[in-house]
């Protein structure tokens, strides 16, 4: 490895504590000129904690950091790290959303001031977008709360390798492609490879392996607030560094060999008439967990919409039988309720059955709390937390724990893996299988293939319709791609979802 003299960022011995839980016990991390370095562990393994530090918007209890070659630790900030041309965007994305698009680049660089200065701005960001995004299609005057989650992500992209009067040197990439569809997700990383060739680095997180195996130079694992393994990209495959994250082996592969027990028998719970000129309907009985897939944006969402809305007189064309609960994937917006605890996140919709004579029952309500801690396996001490305090795959946990405990004949979940590590992914995943094994109807959509094979059967979606249903024993992707572009296979099984199915 370089020396310190040749490193563009070296942090030696970093510590944080908050109370009783040690987030980071003594980590050492060297980026590189150039680099594309991935950091991947467990949710709560300590990976934001320690962007932060890098950001400046965490003091480590312990520690130093040095940029191109000079201390930096006494007055390190984000002042400092912003001047030095360090910049991140994290998961949860920092948007003003009442501000336009290129106000939102005016609020990072300080340094556009004066007459003219949106003009400069609509200029900075548009060009950034058209360079890593080409045909993106976001006008720099829109208001970013109008946005998809999709398009946010992308414009706090482009603004973080916008510059002004202060270089851009490293950029940290937060699971930045959880929030975009597939081709989005591709170009950024294509961009970031040309970004290297430049002289920029990037630190990309990701759970997504198979990103970080193709399009990273090193590999740093972490565990339990340590970097607990190194490698080159090159030297790993997914067995091998799901290995070194102290995961369990894939519980996927035994789901993908589970016999479909959901049958033709069960009880309807949601059945869509086709739209957007489709001739198939979507039918989900109960005991099975069906798929909607396809590229981001193409109905998906609104079909569980209109599923949600069903009940309350709402989503014409749709039927559904019994209690629905619903788990957003826009969790900042949609999701978690910031100002509230962990534990009152998971029983907000219990408040009746947890009252006694009238009145709430605070034992009630932290005895519930405990036993989902308990159930998803929260990384907390204390479900009187905040619920900001939790990584972002934990919130993910208390708001899938939330809709579980509601008790829901029905539960549709949008894309809830989102920014969850593969180990918790399994663990949710076996959770949501227990709750389809005990009667419950689960919709679920995902931007990842992979994920599908959970499914009992899958919908693809392309342009608003659904163009072809695939049994999971003939669940390929390569198939699920192709029917994303509207070709479809008429080959495949089809159990009940043509127009004209009983």
């Amino acid at each position: 490895m370089s020396g310190a003299t040749d490193s563009l960022v070296v942090l030696g011995g970093i510590a944080k504590q908050f109370g009783a839980v040690r987030a980071l016990a003594g980590v050492d991390l060297t980026i590189l000129p150039g680099e594309v370095l991935a950091v991947v562990g467990h949710n709560g393994a300590g990976k934001s904690t320690l962007m932060q530090v890098l950001i400046g918007t965490l003091a480590p209890d312990t520690g130093s950091i040095a940029v191109a070659g000079r201390d930096e630790t006494a007055g390190y900030d984000v002042r400092r790290a912003h001047a030095l041309g360090i910049r991140c965007v994290f998961q949860e994305l920092s948007l003003c959303p009442n501000l336009r698009v290129f106000e939102n680049v005016r609020i990072l660089h300080h340094g556009l001031m004066g007459f003219g200065w949106p003009r400069r701005a609509r200029r900075l960001v548009r060009a950034a977008l058209d360079e890593i995004f080409p045909g993106h299609g976001i006008d720099a005057d829109a208001v970013v709360g109008d946005l998809s989650i999709g398009q946010r992500q992308m414009v706090e992209i482009a603004r973080a390798f916008t510059v002004t009067d202060q270089p851009v040197r490293l950029v940290i990439l937060d699971e930045p492609t959880s929030s975009l569809g597939a081709r989005a997700a591709e170009q950024l990383l294509r961009f970031t490879r040309r970004a290297a060739g430049r002289g920029i680095s990037c630190i990309f997180i990701s759970h997504r392996l198979r990103e970080v195996l193709e399009h990273t130079d090193r590999v740093v694992v972490m565990r339990d607030g340590q970097v607990v393994a190194r490698d080159r990209a090159a030297d790993l495959t997914e067995a091998l560094l799901v290995e070194r994250m102290g995961v369990m082996a894939d519980a996927a592969h035994a789901a993908s060999t589970r016999a479909n027990g959901a049958g033709a028998d069960l009880p309807v719970r949601v059945d869509i008439q086709p739209t957007a000129g489709g001739t198939i309907r979507l039918i989900a009985r109960a005991g099975e967990v069906v798929g909607l897939a396809g590229l981001d944006g193409h109905g998906q969402r609104d079909t569980l919409l209109q599923a949600f809305a069903a009940p309350r007189g709402g989503g014409p064309g749709a039927r559904v039988d019994g209690s629905v609960a619903y788990v957003s994937g826009d969790r900042p917006r949609e999701g978690v309720f910031p100002l509230w605890s962990i534990g009152r996140n998971v029983t907000i919709g219990l408040l009746r059955r947890l009252s006694r004579g009238g009145f709430l029952s605070p034992q009630a309500e932290s005895a519930t709390a405990d036993e989902w801690r308990l159930r998803v396996k929260v990384r907390t001490p204390d479900m009187n937390n905040p619920i900001l305090s939790l990584s972002g795959g934990n919130q993910q946990k208390v708001l899938i724990a939330r809709a579980f405990a509601c008790g829901a004949d029905i539960l549709l979940l949008d894309d809830p893996m989102r920014g969850v590590d593969v180990g918790t992914k399994q663990e949710l995943f076996e959770d949501i299988r227990a709750e389809a094994d005990a009667g419950k109807c689960v919709l679920l959509y995902t931007t990842e293939t992979q994920e599908l094979q959970h499914c009992d059967r899958v919908y693809v979606f392309y342009r608003g319709a659904i163009t072809e249903e695939i049994a999971r024993a003939a669940l390929t992707e390569d198939r699920v791609l192709r029917a994303s572009f509207g070709q479809t296979d008429d080959t495949g099984q089809h159990s009940g979802g043509r127009a004209d199915a009983a």
